[in-house]
């Protein structure tokens, strides 16, 4: 699945540099994640880079958009035209 940003989100501006597609962008009030880029990292990072730096912990996974590590390696191949290695 993708990530979601939560409100207990403190806007630290740490997590939109490390996402490698590009997915998070400044929303009205709080960081979001486009689920159409979220990779949760697949294809760049073991873990998803967001996650690791957030300094308060509010990027769980996204239960509306619940995709397997397959569709995410789709997903990744289709955004960057890399295919997996």
């Amino acid at each position: 699945m993708s990530l979601i940003i939560t409100d207990e989100c403190i806007n630290c501006d740490v997590c939109e540099p490390e996402c490698p597609n590009e997915a998070i962008s400044q929303g009205a009030e709080i960081y979001e994640i486009d689920p159409n880029k979220c990779t949760e990292c697949v294809g760049h990072y073991d873990e998803p880079q967001c996650v690791q730096v957030c300094p308060v912990d509010c990027i769980p996974k996204d239960s509306a958009h619940v995709e397997s590590e397959e569709m995410l390696w789709v997903k990744y191949e289709k955004l960057t035209g890399n295919k997996r290695t």
